[in-house]
């Protein structure tokens, strides 16, 4: 199995020069986002949801992308017909992998997130006004209501981001997909689109606190994978194996 490389170890010296840069831009980041959504929920009462996505994927996600000195590529979008819903299903590293799908996916985007962000200051407001779906980990009842939710989005003719390890690697690792968010996939009709994901855990780790280093971040499409007759296991399995594939790139952290 690929592993992504990660950061390596820094000396001290410089680490402490990093942090001094990081802080301005931790604040950028938070004047930018608690800066943007306050506009989006006014377009959100004016317009409806759609705009606000649209501002997130075209304003606030290159904005903190540019502010973390990234170098954004996206490969095989133009191969996919944005015409038809999909299943996004893919790795995780990094909290700014949400970013650099927002920027990468040229249609309105919704994801799957934890409860939890519902408690964060601006940010959870815009995510229940935008229509994010939300699992709650803690609550095994959630889960059937959260996939008819999630199967409702699809067949509505909505894309849904899902991340299906659950949580972001520390290692590199793409770890097995969960079946769960497939079902909804299976129960609406519409195929699972796979992504890989590369460098995003190089530029903003899971670990550490707001530890941001300049960074190409890749974005890679696979081919779409039809649910018809097909088993949410299977389906994950399937999934799992292609993000890997596309993972498995020489240039990938050049």
């Amino acid at each position: 199995m690929p592993v992504q490389r990660l950061p390596r170890p820094e000396p001290r010296w410089l680490r402490a020069l990093w942090s001094v840069w990081n802080l301005p831009q931790l604040a950028f980041t938070l004047l930018w986002t608690a800066g943007l959504i306050p506009i989006a929920l006014a377009l959100r009462v004016a317009r409806g949801p759609t705009l606000p996505l649209r501002m997130a994927s075209r304003v606030w996600a290159p904005g903190l992308l540019y502010g973390a000195g990234v170098r954004f590529t996206v490969e095989g979008a133009d191969a996919i017909d944005w015409s038809k819903p999909y299943l996004i299903v893919a790795n995780h590293q990094s909290v700014i992998d949400i970013c650099a799908l927002f920027r990468a996916v040229p249609v309105p985007l919704r994801f799957l997130l934890k409860r939890e962000m519902t408690r964060v200051p601006f940010v959870g407001r815009y995510a229940k006004s935008t229509g994010m779906l939300f699992i709650d980990r803690d609550n095994r009842r959630a889960g059937p209501r959260m996939l008819r939710d999630a199967a409702a989005m699809l067949r509505d003719g909505n894309c849904l981001c899902v991340f299906p390890e659950g949580t972001r690697s520390r290692d590199g690792r793409v770890a097995a997909f969960k079946g769960g968010p497939f079902q909804a996939a299976i129960d609406a009709g519409v195929d699972v689109l796979p992504v890989a994901i590369t460098g995003a855990g190089a530029v903003l780790p899971a670990s550490g606190l707001f530890r941001v280093r300049p960074g190409r971040i890749a974005v890679r499409f696979g081919t779409p994978q039809s649910t018809a007759g097909a088993g949410r296991q299977a389906l994950a399995h399937g999934a799992h194996a292609a993000v890997i594939s596309l993972l498995i790139d020489p240039t990938a952290e050049r």
